[in-house]
């Protein structure tokens, strides 16, 4: 197996910068905006909740696997090497084709474009209008590179904002969650019963809503990509990727009990902005204010962290000969992968140029959840061979990672079988499965 040694990237992150990153990447505008979507699509306490729950349990097992996988191979480019050492370069390659082409722009494009609106919203105290569409996409273009440059300039500096905006979305999510209970529950007695109305909760409907959690959760695994940057990995990397997961679930859960403490679940599935509107129901305007501001910095502060993590995939690729060399190089003063950090932001700023929140959103989530199953599987490959040494054993094997990839496969299918996302899913899947032809016309052929 490969070793896990990256020459001339520097061990700076510590266990706390290490979980900031799990936290600062998974918190971002899904808990803000995702509750309407499955509310609308699960409109009962007990469906809308269980969605929450079971994303939990998700990202929970697939954090399990991966973090005995990380403990084996604590280098940068993690789900990338996962990939490589479990299944080959080809798939590998794959991988990276579909964050280059689609995935992590999509990502940062979703995210930036959150982060524009409420920008905007505490600029001039209103929300944009369609008339302001482009320039909310140039504001977020803007956030994307600046973001970009932030992580040139050093680790150190890229995870120091991480853990200050991790504090700030935090201590802001909390705080509305505390509020909410401490005074809009005793105004309303809770929103939580009947908790299971008649025909609020389908399985095809649950699969939908399904998606919409999972881009709220998506976010547990990216500390790995800065697998080669993290001190004490083995000890460090199954820490972060468990802890900063557990506190993302019990954030998350409750904040939902939260909202349905203050609004009905009528209330929640057309609210853009849930949380916006209990601290309003129970605060008033300076409430709304409050969130507007939290989620500007939750966003930006999540594209910071996606700026510090993911383009670790390209530097990994271009030293294993899959991409460009120059994407390797390290800058001389500041010691960071400043082209893979550069080429990720522009392809960001040019995806939310493009398309609106909602299809980069749904493209992000369909495209990454094959990899996500063939990561976690590589997990029944690597323990069949003797030069596989992790420090960490995945609690529950097999058990753990089976229930993580019987979910996927069960998401992927009903995507398929609606009739409502069934092209994009096979669009999304269209565009990811190039990279296969695209691996033996170029470097897979080079190889041969």
């Amino acid at each position: 197996m490969t070793s896990p040694s990256t020459p001339g990237l520097e061990r700076r992150l510590g266990l706390w910068s290490a979980i900031a990153v799990v936290i600062g990447v998974t918190i971002g505008s899904g808990i803000f905006r995702s509750p309407a979507g499955i509310a609308d699509k699960l409109p009962g306490p007990l469906p809308m909740l269980s969605a929450w729950i079971v994303g939990g349990i998700l990202a929970i097992c697939g954090a399990l696997t991966l973090a005995e996988i990380a403990s084996a191979l604590p280098a940068t480019g993690g789900i990338y090497v996962f990939l490589r050492e479990g299944w080959g370069r080809a798939t590998a390659f794959v991988f990276g084709w579909g964050q280059f082409a689609m995935i992590r722009a999509a990502s940062l494009g979703a995210i930036s474009i959150t982060c524009a609106e409420y920008f905007w919203r505490v600029r001039t105290g209103a929300s944009p209008t369609d008339a302001d569409a482009m320039t909310v996409r140039y504001l977020a273009a803007g956030a994307i590179l600046i973001t970009g440059v932030f992580n040139v300039v050093g680790v150190r500096v890229g995870s120091a904002f991480t853990n200050l905006t991790v504090l700030a979305k935090y201590g802001g999510l909390l705080f509305i969650v505390l509020v909410a209970f401490a005074m809009g529950l005793p105004a309303t007695g809770g929103h939580y019963l009947p908790a299971a109305p008649a025909g609020s909760f389908q399985w095809s409907a649950f699969g939908l809503a399904m998606v919409s959690t999972l881009w709220a959760f998506d976010g547990w695994a990216d500390v790995a990509y800065n697998g080669g940057e993290v001190r004490d990995p083995q000890r460090n990397l199954p820490r972060a990727l468990i802890g900063g997961t557990l506190l993302v679930i019990a954030i998350y859960l409750l904040a939902n009990l939260a909202y349905l403490a203050v609004l009905p679940i009528e209330e929640i599935r057309v609210s853009k902005l849930v949380a916006a509107d209990v601290a309003q129901r129970v605060i008033g305007p300076a409430g709304v204010g409050f969130v507007a501001v939290t989620v500007m910095v939750s966003t930006f502060g999540s594209l910071n962290t996606v700026l510090l993590t993911s383009p670790r995939i390209f530097f990994a690729m271009a030293e294993d000969g899959l991409f460009f060399r120059s994407v390797a190089a390290v800058h001389p003063r500041f010691g960071t992968p400043w082209v893979a950090i550069l080429m990720t932001a522009m392809l960001g700023a040019v995806f939310v140029l493009l398309r609106s929140f909602e299809q980069l959103a749904d493209a992000f989530v369909t495209a990454f959840l094959p990899f996500y199953f063939l990561a976690v599987a590589a997990i029944f490959r690597l323990r069949g061979r003797p030069d596989y040494r992790p420090t960490f054993r995945c609690p529950g094997y097999p058990v753990v990672p089976l229930l993580f990839m019987a979910s996927v496969l069960y998401l992927l299918g009903n995507a398929v079988v609606q009739e409502s996302s069934r092209w994009s899913t096979l669009a999304v899947f269209g565009v990811c499965l190039a990279g296969i032809p695209l691996y033996y016309l170029t470097v897979g052929r080079r190889r041969g």
